[in-house]
């Protein structure tokens, strides 16, 4: 999927998004799934609720300086993040009508706008909600999509709860899941094979993030797999949006020079909770030759508050 196209074809005067098209741009968003990993299915909606009303806006482009980061031994690190884990309490199971509450702050490459966005889903997946600038809050109903690979929180649940907690059988399991071989289907998701490490790392990630639901074995789990994966790379001193400076992992995707740009899933350094999904371009990012992002720009979804509540609008 061409973003920037993605980016063109919104308009900063469009209309507000009904439900079909907010279930387009979360399907575009989703289909980048097949070569980088990405925050959990809500994210992606507030995502691209976020896109309608941010893209192309006429304002210079804002960069931020490079942070300096220290280089961390990843097997190492990930070790103590899955202790860390290990520690949590388990998870209540919410009701199919309790809804999965997410506050998020996204960062635009392009322009540096930065919007704040408070997005619902119900735990079934059968509808979803944001919050309007005015206030009052929003519902549309989802349709199911048998031909997406994305799944609600109760869905993400039952994947989770069939997972083998021992490292080396869950790397089997996720790289033979046809699940993530087959998914999505349509526009934009034939991209070639995928190998094994990558696969494994790009869903390992989806799993990570669903943490309304996350068993702390599993995610304990989660962890000590990633760290067997080669290329895996963990650096101190990444910052996300909001400002908060953690640990950033990283992995060199195909196609991609990790010199010009990173994309981080970045986590607390005490809780390791995930924060923030960040892609940062080291160097001046060109498209057919053209400058597309400036050094230092920043693409990111935040993580500001989450948590199960029970009914759209309420906030944990």
């Amino acid at each position: 999927m061409d973003d920037l196209k993605l980016l063109r074809e919104l308009r900063a005067d469009a209309p507000e998004p009904d439900a079909d098209m907010l279930r387009e741009l979360r399907k575009r968003a989703l289909r980048r799934r097949r070569r980088l990993p990405v925050m959990p299915s809500v994210l992606v909606v507030a995502v691209a609720a976020a896109a309608v009303v941010v893209a192309t806006a006429e304002r210079p482009q804002v960069t931020q300086a490079v942070p300096a980061t220290v280089l961390l031994n990843a097997e190492t690190a990930l070790e103590q993040a899955a202790r860390a884990a290990e520690k949590r309490a388990a998870p209540s199971r919410p009701r199919p009508d309790q809804w999965q509450y997410t506050r998020t702050l996204g960062v635009q490459p392009a322009t540096g706008e930065r919007t704040e966005q408070e997005q619902w889903i119900r735990y079934d997946g059968k509808q979803t909600a944001s919050r309007r600038p005015d206030g009052t809050i929003r519902v549309v109903d989802v349709a199911p999509d048998p031909g997406d690979d994305d799944l609600p929180p109760q869905g993400y649940a039952r994947k989770l709860a069939e997972l083998p907690t021992d490292p080396d059988e869950l790397l089997r399991h996720v790289t033979g899941d046809r699940h993530w071989i087959d998914l999505p289907k349509g526009e934009g998701s034939a991209e070639g094979g995928e190998d094994p490490a990558s696969r494994a790392y790009r869903v390992l990630g989806v799993y990570l993030g669903q943490q309304a639901v996350m068993p702390p074995k599993l995610e304990a789990a989660i962890f000590r797999a990633l760290a067997k994966i080669p290329g895996v790379t963990i650096e101190q001193g990444v910052t996300d949006a909001a400002g908060r400076v953690g640990l950033g992992m990283y992995r060199p995707e195909l196609g991609y020079d990790p010199t010009v740009s990173r994309r981080y899933r970045i986590f607390d350094p005490t809780t390791y909770r995930v924060l923030a999904d960040q892609t940062i371009y080291l160097q001046d990012y060109l498209i057919r030759g053209e400058v597309a992002f400036r050094k230092g720009s920043v693409f990111s979804v935040t993580v500001l508050g989450s948590g199960i509540v029970d009914n759209p609008g309420d906030v944990p």
